[in-house]
């Protein structure tokens, strides 16, 4: 029997629709929501932030997340290619290939990230547990929350003064797993270059994730859609597996029901929904959470 032979030689077509359908729901759902969304959330209202985010999803990201898929399939062409029916927009494909390309190397640093904690989470003694390593502050490093807790008073700090704060905190006890967070990301950043009082060699344990997490990328890219709708089984389907464990995990530590209830309660703030600067970021985000007008919708469908 021949092979079946794609309607499209030049990019491929997908095996089915299954291959599809993950793909778009790898692509759009990722770092966006998981990491981003909850910080906006907490700095903008906490639950009625959904308001805004909700209102911006239906009237502008879903819109243009459809147009972008049946632009797509319509043309089997790519996001500069597309603009052939109107080349007055050949600027709106270009700049899509451009803001894809910042956003993969802004998320390829923190799966660097990721790496480098998946390969030292695979030591027998992990480095977090430690006050001993490179990175730790010997005089302000703890091994145990506990030392941590006590200094942490909510009911005293509403008479601190912004003097006493700044000493409050010069002597504040860090966790070591803080300081591993804190310290080795940041010292990246220093060595590298970005603030000029800390030029110098790369780091090398996050240079080589950094490479790591780029050549999974390739060779996950390296066929098209051929080889890419084969990992999207793992890469759109495990995290979500994560997801239910922690979110199964959060649910039965204890206050997980106050946690609930701040978010959605107390910490909701209805008064920030007359700052436009809310609106903003839940315009904003809308693009992370969907990744929509980024050129990669067009070039999956």
């Amino acid at each position: 029997m021949s092979e079946k032979k794609d309607e499209n030689q030049d990019r491929g077509n997908w095996d089915n629709k299954a291959d599809y359908l993950l793909s778009c729901i790898g692509y759009a759902v990722g770092l966006g929501n998981v990491w981003r969304f909850p910080y906006l959330a907490f700095e903008n209202g906490g639950g009625a932030f959904l308001i805004p985010y909700v209102i911006m999803l239906v009237f502008a990201g879903l819109p243009i997340f459809f147009m972008e898929v049946a632009l797509g399939q319509f043309s089997s062409l790519g996001p500069t290619a597309v603009w052939k029916f109107n080349p007055i927009f050949k600027g709106v494909g270009i700049c899509m290939v451009i803001l894809s390309s910042y956003v993969g190397i802004y998320y390829n640093v923190i799966i660097a990230y990721t790496v480098f904690y998946f390969f030292s989470s695979l030591t027998s003694n992990l480095p977090w547990e430690s006050c001993d390593n490179w990175w730790n502050n010997q005089t302000s490093c703890s091994k145990d929350f506990a030392d941590v807790c006590p200094l942490l008073n909510v009911s005293t700090l509403t008479t601190i003064d912004a003097n006493r704060i700044s000493q409050f905190t010069a002597n504040l006890t860090y966790n070591s797993a803080v300081q591993t967070y804190s310290n080795v990301p940041k010292s990246v950043a220093q060595d590298i270059g970005i603030d000029t009082a800390y030029t110098g060699s790369p780091n090398v344990n996050l240079t080589l994730s950094l490479i790591v997490a780029w050549i999974v990328v390739f060779y996950s890219l390296i066929r098209g859609i051929k080889s890419s709708g084969k990992v999207v089984y793992f890469t759109a389907l495990f995290p979500y597996v994560v997801l239910l464990i922690l979110l199964i995990r959060g649910a039965t530590l204890e206050g997980a029901y106050d946690g609930v209830q701040y978010y959605i309660g107390s910490q909701s703030n209805l008064e920030k929904l007359k700052d436009a600067n809310v609106w903003k970021a839940a315009a904003t985000q809308i693009f992370f959470s969907l990744s929509a007008a980024w050129g990669g919708l067009i070039a999956l469908s």
